[in-house]
């Protein structure tokens, strides 16, 4: 990895113009956090702070922002000290689900364990499912379907992607779809993709995230066909359950402004593989344009120029693999054009990747951009990062969407105040608990911790969890929730926000949501 100076003199010069706040919980103790909330001492609640200025800089966005800070402090601090014991609930709860399954339920492991014929499952092979998978076991696309055979049925000029266009419910689909499995492993993907979809899988990529200092950040590639494809997909995998590191980067408030772009979160930038808070200079080099100057051989491999990209970060980062990829695919087929989509923490990234490709200024590939699909996404920038975005994804038709289910708490994160300015940007479209859908700029109750909320939030999940009893013989077997989805509801009386984030609901949105009208991006 390129040192400091390196980077810096990679950029000309140094990162002065370049802005950002870096919340740390692990910098203060106990009691500075005390002195901090009860009596706003300014100077404790700066310890937990590094800022581009001076200490004086750090201490007066503490004191102005005392409470979205101390909730990202504390929240991150509970998820360190829970990190472990909740890998391991994770890791034993996926392995008992898998066991159960694979042996066709409790008594049949009971049996088979008496007559010697146990099935032990095997982490990353096709049969091993996610706990979220267990939850919600449907794999089929539904009105992905049509879309699938109008593009198979296409022609070189690319008609069926009129039909994207025209088809935009199942187009959703798709990406729901796309994005609920990756958080399978890659064998699972590629099944799903290939002998339910019946598309054809390109690649899955484990990539260096920068904050959690390991190959956290998951994104897979799929195209409509093998040769002539008309459309490409790329999903990144969002935010795992029992992922302690997952949920403090959707706590984390941390940011890096851009002159002239805004400020965008640092953990995401961090778990696409564009820098490390640990060496901020690492964020300017990767967030320049001049750092897309290079080349690539005829084999794939990198070709740097002397400004060029270190080879190290191509392999790692997720941000270049996908483009190289990408870049590789679009060459291939011609007529072919990309949809990002994502979950939660991979909805984050969805809509990162386009906007880092703008700001490098690869025109040619947004050109080929046919929309965005984020589902329960947290808010990645602020209003500046919005409106310089516009331009690239609202004409001449509105090409990023962001679906948001009811009371979902992650897409009311990071916190959105008059001082900390965290803004959506885009077109949301809401769903309320029963699948209504509305077409909105923001989502009601954009910070979810309003005390007036907080009856009618609970309510709420009361009535989610007699719908999940009754669901299934109203609208069909497809939708009954089985008895880890029902468990999931009764947490969910207790914490409303967290339980209605999976994936459920989500598809049943897209499904089961009143008929809209709402045209992707022209050709």
């Amino acid at each position: 990895m390129a040192s400091s100076t390196e980077f810096q003199d990679m950029n000309g010069g140094s990162d002065d113009d370049f802005r950002y706040l870096i919340v740390r919980p692990e910098k203060g103790g106990i009691w500075d956090l005390m002195k901090y909330s009860l009596w706003g001492d300014i100077e404790s609640g700066a310890r937990f702070l590094e800022s581009s200025g001076q200490v004086l800089e750090g201490a007066e966005e503490a004191d102005d922002r005392r409470w979205v800070i101390l909730v990202s402090i504390v929240a991150r601090k509970i998820l360190h000290l829970v990190s472990k014991p909740l890998e391991f609930t994770g890791f034993v709860s996926d392995f008992f689900l898998n066991l159960i399954s694979l042996n066709g339920s409790l008594f049949g492991l009971f049996y088979n364990l008496l007559h010697g014929e146990v099935v032990i499952p095997e982490r990353g092979t096709e049969t091993f499912i996610s706990a979220g998978g267990h939850m919600d076991k449907r794999m089929d696309l539904y009105q992905g379907k049509k879309l699938v055979e109008d593009l198979h049925n296409s022609g070189p000029a690319g008609e069926g992607i009129r039909e994207v266009e025209m088809g935009d419910r199942a187009t959703m689909d798709l990406c729901m779809m796309a994005s609920k499995i990756a958080y399978e492993n890659a064998e699972v993907v590629r099944n799903v993709v290939v002998h339910h979809w019946k598309m054809h899988f390109v690649d899955f990529y484990n990539c260096w995230d920068g904050y959690q200092k390991e190959k956290s950040t998951q994104v897979y590639l799929l195209c409509d066909k093998p040769k002539d494809a008309n459309l490409i997909l790329i999903s990144f995998r969002g935010t795992e359950p029992f992922d302690a590191d997952d949920w403090s980067t959707d706590f984390d408030y941390s940011w890096y402004e851009i002159p002239g772009v805004g400020k965008i979160h640092m953990g995401f930038l961090e778990a696409l593989g564009l820098g490390y808070r640990e060496d901020t200079t690492t964020f300017n080099y990767h967030l320049q344009k001049k750092s897309t100057n290079h080349t690539f051989n005829s084999e794939g491999s990198a070709g740097i120029s002397n400004k060029g990209i270190p080879p190290e970060m191509v392999e790692l980062s997720a941000y270049y693999m996908v483009r190289e990829k990408l870049r590789s695919l679009l060459e291939e087929h011609k007529n072919a054009k990309f949809i990002v989509t994502g979950h939660s923490l991979g909805g984050a990234l969805a809509i990162l990747f386009p906007i880092v490709l703008v700001l490098h200024e690869e025109m040619k590939l947004m050109q080929k951009l046919l929309g965005v699909y984020t589902f329960g996404q947290p808010r990645v920038g602020n209003r500046e990062l919005g409106r310089f975005m516009e331009a690239h994804l609202n004409h001449p038709v509105p090409k990023y969407f962001r679906l948001v289910y009811c009371n979902d708490m992650v897409p009311r994160l990071p916190y959105d105040d008059k001082t900390f300015l965290y803004k959506h940007f885009g077109v949301c479209l809401y769903y309320d608990s029963f699948y209504n859908e509305q077409r909105m700029d923001e989502e009601p109750n954009k910070n979810f911790f309003g005390i007036t909320h907080v009856i009618p939030i609970h309510l709420n999940a009361v009535w989610e969890l007699i719908r999940s009893l009754i669901i299934g013989y109203i609208v069909g077997p497809d939708y009954k929730e089985g008895l880890l989805a029902i468990k999931l509801r009764v947490v969910g009386l207790a914490m409303p926000g967290i339980a209605v984030h999976c994936s459920p609901d989500y598809v049943n949105s897209v499904r089961l949501g009143k008929l809209r009208d709402i045209q992707m991006s022209a050709f």
